[in-house]
């Protein structure tokens, strides 16, 4: 199924749900509602655009400076054999391979401000080795793939969010957000290699996989030996020390080189409003289909409807309140965002339901925001299994968020 099917059942769903809501319960409201939403829903697509235009600006200039100051190529070297594996495609001395690496370490870090352009500039440098400009290639999908699984390992804004909301430790969702996106992230990786047969069993895939493995379970033995009141401040303090000391050696390995950093940082900033403008059309387009979604109510009975089939199945719903996060997340950050928020100010920030929001909001990544952003600016349109693949990774998040949410708090 492309974006295509996906949007026009958007609108198609929520025309359907509220000429019902019209018709037989007489809500004479819910197309002027609707009808509104498309109107707000634009001009927050042409915000998000405009906003994005500083940052753009700002990250592709500093990945010009890292790649002339060759800071990029050798951090690629570090783990070219293993993205050569995942990426056979892309010739091994490419600079999409360095992108792709600065974009998941953002990404990781809980640094979306800085993942964005990266990430943008990965795709307009994998689009340059495609033949097919209208069609995604492999590379394409799996980087896609593994961005929209949403590898946290410090989940700042989440911790920040709980925090302002009065939870006695907001810290307390770091290890499940942990194992729960390690999870998903697995997945995505396990299923888009046997789409395009990669062989997992390689050795030298399998040696960075038991060394990521080893890492992320180091992290969390660190965590959880440490009063909970330290967690958020320690894991802030080392993402922006390693944030701006990734940014000092681009700026030291140019003095090494006598490149003229601020030149570069002009010459790369130029494509930041290019790439911002390219943009708009894609983001408002799923924004506004999205927010008729939401308007029309459909989101609504499908929480309601999915909470009455597991009570009949005599399975628990105390979960149910929460799962607007989770559905919500793969359309949109923002709304996601709003839904835990509500979840935690209506239940309560260390209520079931708030932490397992939480955890939900951490779990994955906007599949859909993420897919129209990176196809749009490159100019993809028939996306072929990325989208499927994309929400398996969410589905992967969600079962696994509900599984480690009753472990930790059930």
């Amino acid at each position: 199924m492309t974006l295509n099917y996906i949007w026009l059942a958007f609108f198609l769903v929520a025309l359907v749900v509220g000429l019902v809501k019209l018709i037989v319960l007489g809500d004479t409201a819910v197309f002027t509602t609707m009808v509104q939403a498309t109107f707000d829903s634009a001009k927050t697509g042409f915000e998000i655009s405009l906003g994005l235009t500083g940052v753009l600006t700002l990250w592709l200039g500093l990945m010009k400076v890292g790649e002339k100051g060759g800071a990029i190529g050798a951090m690629a070297t570090v783990v070219r054999p293993f993205f050569r594996r995942l990426f056979p495609e892309v010739p091994p001395d490419h600079p999409a391979i360095g992108s792709i690496i600065m974009n998941f370490a953002a990404n990781m870090l809980g640094l979306d401000n800085a993942a964005t352009p990266l990430g943008l500039k990965a795709m307009n440098e994998l689009q340059e080795l495609n033949p097919e400009k209208d069609t995604a290639t492999n590379a394409q999908i799996m980087f896609l793939v593994l961005n929209t699984s949403g590898l946290t390992v410090i989940p700042i804004s989440i911790m920040v969010y709980r925090a302002q909301l009065g939870a006695a430790n907001p810290s307390d969702v770091f290890l499940p957000i942990l194992i729960t996106t390690y999870f998903a992230t697995l997945v995505a990786l396990i299923a888009t290699a046997a789409v395009q047969r990669i062989n997992l069993f390689d050795r030298v895939i399998m040696a960075y996989l038991v060394g990521v493995t080893g890492l992320i379970a180091a992290v969390t033995w660190y965590f959880t030996g440490i009063p909970q009141e330290q967690v958020q401040a320690i894991s802030n303090v080392v993402a922006n020390v390693i944030l701006y000391g990734v940014i000092s050696s681009f700026l030291i390995m140019t003095l090494v080189r006598k490149v003229n950093a601020y030149e570069a940082f002009v010459e790369g900033g130029k494509e930041g409003f290019q790439v911002a403008i390219r943009i708009i059309p894609y983001l408002i387009a799923i924004l506004v289909a999205i927010g008729v979604f939401r308007a029309s109510g459909t989101l609504d009975l499908m929480v309601s409807g999915l909470s009455r089939v597991l009570e009949a199945l005599g399975l628990r719903s105390d979960l149910v309140p929460a799962l607007p996060t989770a559905l919500m997340k793969p359309l949109s950050g923002s709304g996601a965002r709003g839904m835990m928020v509500d979840a935690m100010k209506t239940y309560g920030a260390d209520s079931f339901v708030g932490r397992l929001a939480s955890t939900f909001q951490g779990a994955t990544d906007t599949t859909f925001y993420i897919l129209a952003l990176y196809f749009g600016a490159v100019g993809v349109r028939k996306t072929r299994n990325a989208v499927a693949l994309g929400l398996l990774a969410d589905l992967a998040g969600v079962v696994a968020a509900i599984f480690v949410a009753y472990i930790f708090w059930g």
